[in-house]
């Protein structure tokens, strides 16, 4: 296994390490052999989320008695100093440890930075908690390449990681992952099978690994075959080749056409749809195999897909060209409404 230092953190993580979000379709058991797994395989880097249901608490199950072989990351999509300072306090509990390595903002928005980085603020109960001992380091993920960009350039000095979508379809980030890097940040590449929609995970990881801009990978995994399959591919880390470059590009054309990489420039909608939220809890049905969480998170959104007016506004604002109107068609099959 290849180990890489998260930026200026000094964590050394497995270059492909563990993203916990299947582990919500999982039991206590089949979790166990998972960290099994990847305790066999040097998969090091374990990251969950308070929002990934029982994730914590079955991880926290499995991680009894080998904490300390782990590095152990988690996020918490609270805005302000109460909130964070609660969730910190059931991460601890339901993970069963005393300490996190990494503690980080979940999905933060361009809305919410002023909120979370000013008075009363949940870096301000993050910095309490690295303080205490509680946890060793503060990072963010974010989806929304505008978002990164001010959280690098405004907040570096309060950040020490950060987390965006990366991999063969979504480069968007590449050059604002490489100034984070350059000011000493860890960056970490989620969702590098493309939330499923890649099959050939082996070329996946291989692009991620070689793109030289993300310290480490975080494919999803939900069982101990999974571990396998993607431990196997982290030793090939070598150079992608003509062949596999070539390979890169064809899957690029195949899946762009309908591939939403959340970038948000299709916003507003008139009719207040989230459209890439849309998308992503229909992924979250089709290709994780989540259907119950998709489908209580996809209730308590304001407005569904169901509420399109088929005006094509958004359309004409999508840089990628994306059929919306066609897709959002396909969401509402998904869901019923």
């Amino acid at each position: 296994m290849e180990y890489v230092t998260l930026g200026n953190t000094g964590l050394r993580a497995a270059a492909v390490s563990f993203g916990g979000i299947p582990i919500q379709r999982s039991d206590a058991d089949n979790t166990r052999a998972v960290v099994d797994k990847l305790e066999e395989y040097g998969v090091n880097y374990i990251d969950t989320a308070r929002g990934y249901t029982v994730s914590e608490e079955y991880l926290g199950l499995a991680l009894e008695g080998r904490r300390d072989k782990f590095i152990l990351a988690t996020k918490s999509m609270s805005r302000d100093y109460e909130g964070m300072k609660r969730d910190v306090e059931t991460s601890l509990a339901n993970l069963r440890t005393d300490y996190i390595d990494l503690y980080q903002f979940h999905n933060l928005a361009e809305k919410d930075i002023d909120r979370v980085f000013g008075p009363g603020g949940a870096w301000e109960a993050l910095a309490e908690a690295r303080q205490a001992g509680k946890i060793g380091h503060i990072g963010v993920t974010a989806h929304n390449l505008d978002a990164l960009r001010r959280l690098i350039e405004e907040q570096g000095d309060k950040i020490e990681t950060v987390m965006f979508p990366y991999n063969i379809v979504e480069t968007q980030g590449r050059e604002v992952l490489a100034l984070a890097r350059f000011k000493g940040m860890g960056t970490i590449a989620m969702k590098p099978l493309a939330g499923g929609n890649l099959e050939d995970w082996r070329l996946a990881l291989r692009f991620v690994a070689a793109c030289g801009v993300c310290d480490i990978s975080i494919p999803g995994m939900g069982s101990p075959e999974e571990v396998e399959r993607n431990a196997a591919a982290a030793e090939e880390l070598s150079p992608l080749t003509p062949e596999e470059l070539e390979r890169c590009e064809s899957i690029r054309k195949e899946l762009g056409e309908h591939f939403c990489r959340r970038c948000g420039y299709c916003a507003p909608c008139f009719n207040g749809i989230d459209i890439p939220g849309c998308f992503l809890m229909s992924n979250y049905l089709r290709r994780y195999g989540l259907s119950d969480w998709a489908k209580q998170r996809y209730k308590a959104m304001p407005f569904h897909a169901s509420s399109c007016a088929r005006c094509g506004a958004c359309e004409k604002r999508c840089p990628y060209g994306l059929p919306i109107r066609e897709m959002l068609r396909q969401v509402e099959r998904d869901f019923g409404y």
